[in-house]
This record gives C-alpha cells, sequence and structure tokens, in this order.
C-alpha cells in the first residue's frame, strides 16, 4: 500500500513535497513542512508526522523533543499528487516552534481594489 501512495505523489527535485498540517476538528491550518518518501513512511506506519527537515537535513519527528506531537487522523493528497494534506490532532495544541498553536499568525492587510 505504502509504494503505491509513494507512486502517486510528485516530488520536487529535492524528492521533497509540502505537507499541511491541519487541526481536524475545526479545521485551522497549523502548519506547512515538508516531507520525503521516508518521513512519509514513517507517518504511515506510526501514525504520528514524521517531516524532513531542510535546514538539518534530517528526519524529523514532529514533538519528539518538545511533546507537542501530532497524530495522524487522515491523509490526502490533491488532484495533482504535489501537495499533501495530514488531519491531525496536535498535543498540547502547540504546532509552531514560536510556541504559538499556529505558524500562520502574520495577518496582511488586503487592500480594497482601485476602480
Amino acid at each position: 500500500m505504502m509504494e503505491k501512495i509513494i507512486k502517486n505523489l510528485k516530488f520536487n527535485e529535492q524528492g521533497l513535497i509540502p505537507a499541511i498540517a491541519q487541526d481536524y476538528r475545526d479545521g485551522t491550518v497549523l502548519m506547512m513542512a515538508w516531507m520525503n518518501a521516508e518521513s512519509i513512511q514513517k507517518t504511515l506506519a506510526t501514525g504520528e508526522a514524521h517531516y524532513w527537515s531542510r535546514s538539518r537535513s534530517e528526519l524529523w519527528h514532529k514533538g519528539a523533543k518538545s511533546g507537542h506531537i501530532q497524530k495522524v487522523k487522515e491523509l490526502f493528497y490533491d488532484c495533482d499528487g504535489d501537495t499533501i494534506l495530514m488531519k491531525i490532532d496536535q498535543i498540547g495544541d502547540i504546532a509552531c516552534h514560536t510556541g504559538a498553536r499556529s505558524c500562520f499568525f502574520n495577518a496582511v492587510e488586503i487592500l480594497p481594489a482601485q476602480s
């Protein structure tokens, strides 16, 4: 089964694919990180999110140090096979390395269109 899923995905030149972590209860987008084939396999095998750290060039088990692990409830890939969506249970309710619930807290003001 894992091989079939991996074959359906389109990885970039570095062998990575973006993965979005979304709270399975309320739909909040918590974070985006990168996965490779190995991290996807680990995620499917353990039920906990594993990512690929581009800065450290190593597999990263989300929450292994902080305790804020992500239990994967559902995993989807989009129609093009180039993005993963994981619906997760965020243990401790903190996904961001800053201590925030979500990494998406920098709001941008949208100006009205000029006619």
